[in-house]
């Protein structure tokens, strides 16, 4: 009986992580003072890409596996990119779902294939988006593989920081995304443990994410007696990198050259000029180094917590300006008789002599300035005799004692739109009309100024509608009655559509029937963002976000505990 284990996986990524290259596997065994551990495995097991070899006495050999084999009547292997100490890794397509996957393979009686297991098993139930996650993880004719997302269109640090360090900004939005889910990963007592620049990808919308958790530190035998300290220096040594384009070691390692010989751990903005100096000290908190440290007063951070709280205690870095291009220079024309519209010619260039136009132009271009002329003036005679006209209604208003004018001036006053200004969000609660709640308690993770964060629905088998309740949704405070024009969500899921509704209420939470409230607004859009326009502006101290119909996130066809209908908001503004 085959022993399978399937993450509750959204769809919507339609991707899977790229696996880790024979290249970075042997740079990571040069590297591996990062972790202050080494692989109780040694290197002279590698095997031969390919074929069967020779094998080390003990050893078990990796499968006879080719491209086109099939696993599970289902994944279909396409190419092997690693294959080492006993497994293989390779990208392949799930025929079912038609997307691209990642597999490690390695025999059911490997001495590590216990331990993959159970990494891939707690890897798959924590569902944190940050990371790349695990999809399927099988024991079954004699062999064990573990399934995980591909994502065509990210790219590792290791490729980033191949051409030049990162800008500051990019830097500090990897250290803050990466901190902040380590420690979330460590709250479920999750560790990395192999957290390498081939491990951090940064997608095409710029969101960070970390592949392999728990599972490339099992594949490879790698342990810790102290886990989140392991974590945060690699952090910090990732950051490092990022700054300087240098590994902070000796050794070089993922294709970057080390400190020189003798000199020590130095702070980034002391190898490479124009590094920020708050991230460079940052950094060394990192790394732990009790000199740099001491010399700057800062303690040490030793847990991805620290971390996250150290970056958020920073000053916000802005990302740049966005840089614009002149436009063309404008080309004048010029109105000759016999044409329109013709451009005048460039200085020093050899024009010909144009032949002189027949007579019957000539009278037409004349007829044509003399009917123009004669509107001109009889417009400005027109707009003359209307403005006087005008000046007379005024005085006649005046000696009657009226002191109420009108002026286009102050018509076109009154045409403007007033200024849109944001509304500061002083609290939030969850509505429930029936049955359960939701997420209460990740509410305010909607106005954080994260889009990595939010709060987000259950799953939902009839759809897009919900059937079972009313909607679901939550109610805003704004600390006294504002005056409300609009709400722009940002969504986790696209494809089919969410509908999204706004109420104005009397009180924070589920007190107030939905019944009696006022209907503000509502939308349908099926991509990622939606912004609900009030018909009226209304003023309310509380306002009500109301979701009716949510978006299919994909099809698992093992495991339907998380799949169906539902939805995500990652961040909210309201205008007013």
């Amino acid at each position: 009986m085959a022993e399978r284990i399937t993450a509750a996986v959204d769809v919507a990524d339609n991707s899977g992580d790229e696996p880790l290259t024979a290249q970075a596997d042997q740079s990571t065994a040069d590297g591996v003072a990062q972790n202050r551990e080494r692989d109780t495995e040694s290197s002279e097991s590698k095997e031969e890409q390919g074929s069967g070899g020779d094998e080390s006495p003990g050893r078990t050999s990796p499968p006879e596996l080719h491209s086109g084999h099939k696993l599970a009547r289902r994944y279909r292997l396409e190419e092997c990119v690693t294959r080492l100490d006993g497994f293989s890794s390779w990208r392949a397509v799930d025929e079912k779902l038609r997307r691209a996957v990642g597999v490690h393979l390695l025999p059911a009686d490997h001495p590590r294939a216990r331990s993959v297991l159970a990494a891939a098993r707690s890897s798959a139930l924590l569902g944190d988006p940050r990371f790349v996650q695990v999809l399927d993880a099988v024991e079954e004719n004699d062999l064990v593989y573990v399934v995980h997302e591909w994502l065509p269109d990210a790219t590792e640090l290791t490729a980033l920081l191949a051409s030049s360090p990162l800008e500051v900004h990019e830097a500090y939005q990897m250290v803050s995304q990466i901190s902040q889910a380590m420690a979330a990963a460590h709250r479920e007592g999750l560790a990395h443990l192999k957290l390498t620049p081939g491990a951090v990808l940064r997608t095409s919308s710029g969101q960070w994410r970390i592949r392999g958790l728990a599972v490339n530190a099992a594949l490879r035998g790698i342990s810790s007696d102290t886990p989140q300290r392991t974590d945060t220096e690699a952090i910090g040594a990732l950051l490092y990198a990022a700054l300087t384009q240098r590994w902070p070691y000796e050794d070089d390692a993922y294709g970057l050259a080390g400190l020189p010989k003798g000199v020590g751990l130095i702070a980034p903005d002391q190898v490479r000029a124009g590094v920020h100096r708050g991230l460079s000290e940052l950094t060394m908190r990192a790394l732990v180094n009790d000199g740099a440290t001491a010399s700057r007063q800062e303690p040490p951070c030793t847990t991805p917590e620290e971390l996250v709280k150290a970056v958020g205690e920073m000053p916000r870095i802005r990302p740049p300006e966005p840089a614009f291009t002149a436009p063309p220079d404008y080309q004048r024309t010029t109105y000759q008789q016999g044409s329109y519209g013709r451009s005048a010619p460039h200085q020093g260039a050899a024009q010909p002599v144009p032949s002189p136009p027949p007579p019957l132009q000539s009278r037409t271009g004349k007829a044509l300035k003399w009917t123009v002329s004669a509107l001109l003036i009889a417009a400005l005679g027109l707009g003359s005799w209307q403005l006087a006209d005008a000046l007379m209604d005024r005085g006649n208003s005046d000696d009657t004692g009226n002191n109420t004018q009108t002026t286009d001036d102050k018509d076109k006053g009154n045409n403007k739109p007033k200024p849109v200004k944001p509304l500061d969000i002083q609290g939030a609660q969850e509505y429930v009309a029936e049955g359960d709640a939701q997420h209460p308690g990740d509410v305010d993770k909607t106005y954080d100024d994260s889009s990595t964060t939010g709060w987000r629905t259950n799953s939902y088998k009839e759809g897009p509608k919900i059937l079972i309740k009313p909607g679901v949704g939550i109610v805003y405070d704004f600390g006294s009655a504002k005056e409300v024009s609009a709400a722009t969500l940002s969504l986790r899921y696209g494809g089919d559509h969410t509908t999204v509704k706004l109420f104005a209420t009397d009180s924070l939470g589920s007190s107030t029937p939905l019944g009696s409230m006022k209907e503000l607004g509502t939308v349908t859009t099926s991509s990622t963002s939606a912004k609900v326009t009030v018909d009226k502006p209304v003023k309310s101290r509380y306002v009500l976000v109301w979701l009716t119909a949510l978006p299919y996130s994909g099809e698992d066809s093992v495991n339907f505990s998380d799949v169906g209908y539902k939805q995500a908001i990652t961040d909210l503004k309201f205008t007013g």
